[in-house]
């Protein structure tokens, strides 16, 4: 199987969009796609979801209320009951304090003294019995004020009840359509990338797939045939074999982009791409580095290839400088041009080029 290294990079820009906005439910390019197609039907659940939350509210309401109403009226009956204990209490003693026949004048006074306070309790109790009942229940019938005008509330209106229910959730499915809808150019790349390299991943280990090859130079690479100064090279996939290098470039267009004058031409994109690694790999720096077995005619060359794998549909046209296949076509072109380089020369090109990868910018003084 074909050794691959680095994420696609339509993919890594989308997952780091996504990231951005505070995306992180998708593990893979299918979910995305997935989410963003059935849509209507996961917004539909939602609202399921939250009918199905607000009628199972609405039953527990009731059984709350039904449950409140019989500790309301046991807490009731409890008070009642105490306080009627108390007030009999109070008027036995009152009865004895009366029924009293006290001789001298300290037992009179305090006699006097005990049955003022018994009748003063006794009038207090009396004239607060009911308060002292409402009390006791105060907080539960508070909370059944709330249950219940919830509960008459959703009774009324279930339909309002869960659009608030959902709203939220709805606001942020509504958002991450939205934000998935602004990075569609990213998931039709990436899903077009991801495809070739499925395709690529069948070659044998002797391949090694780099894909999003993004190197900078510091300072520009010049060619003086395009009169170009070139800061940065960025290729989809660079597919080291033992055929050579094969640079590919994918896109997912259809045929309306294809006549698109506003989209700009891969083809320039990939001739720059291939000047620079030409450089990089054919000179006496990288020869020294490579160690590439000697031929008696002198230093071997690696051949670059450019490739543009239109995965939905290719121009009838041909063009200088590139060869355009479709995805189908891409394993047979290259499984037609026959090796050139040994096992552990194809391994020291791609470990050259993943070194030169890693760096991210390069340092170009009097080197190329």
């Amino acid at each position: 199987m074909c050794k691959t290294y680095n994420m696609i990079g339509s993919l890594a820009t989308l997952k780091s969009h996504l990231e951005a906005n505070n995306i992180h439910d998708f593990k893979s390019l299918k979910e995305v796609i997935g989410f963003q197609s059935s849509y209507p039907t996961f917004r539909q659940q939602l609202i399921s979801t939250h009918e199905k939350l607000i009628e199972q509210e609405k039953n527990i309401l009731n059984t709350d209320l039904q449950q409140l109403n019989i500790t309301i009226e046991a807490q009731k009956q409890q008070v009642e009951q105490r306080l009627i204990s108390e007030i009999d209490k109070l008027k036995q003693q009152l009865s004895f304090l009366t029924n009293d026949r006290s001789i001298n004048l300290f037992q009179k006074l305090t006699k006097n003294f005990r049955q003022w306070n018994c009748k003063r309790q006794l009038r207090y109790k009396e004239q607060n019995f009911d308060i002292e009942v409402i009390k006791s229940i105060n907080e539960l019938v508070d909370i059944r004020q709330v249950k219940n005008e919830r509960y008459q509330f959703i009774t009324s209106q279930f339909n309002v009840a869960v659009e608030e229910s959902s709203q939220a959730a709805l606001s942020e499915i509504e958002r991450k359509k939205s934000v998935i809808d602004s990075l569609n150019n990213f998931i039709y790349g990436a899903f077009g990338e991801q495809k070739v390299v499925k395709t690529l991943e069948v070659l044998s280990d002797e391949y090694f797939l780099i894909n999003d090859f993004d190197v900078s130079f510091s300072p520009a690479i010049y060619n003086r045939q395009e009169n170009d100064y070139i800061k940065s090279i960025q290729i989809d996939h660079l597919l080291v074999a033992p055929s050579g290098i094969f640079l590919i470039e994918t896109k997912n267009w259809s045929e309306k982009s294809l006549e698109n004058l506003s989209l700009r031409s891969p083809i320039q994109q990939i001739k720059r791409t291939n000047f620079v690694l030409f450089k990089l790999l054919n000179n006496e720096i990288s020869n020294f580095s490579l160690r590439l077995d000697k031929h008696h005619w002198g230093d071997k060359k690696i051949s670059i290839k450019n490739l543009i794998v239109l995965t939905n549909t290719k121009p009838k046209e041909e063009f200088q400088y590139v060869k355009i296949l479709t995805l189908n076509e891409l394993l047979s072109y290259i499984n037609y041009f026959k090796p050139i380089f040994s096992s552990m020369e194809t391994r020291r090109i791609a470990e050259f080029l993943l070194e030169i990868n890693d760096q991210k910018t390069i340092e170009t003084n009097n080197k190329y």
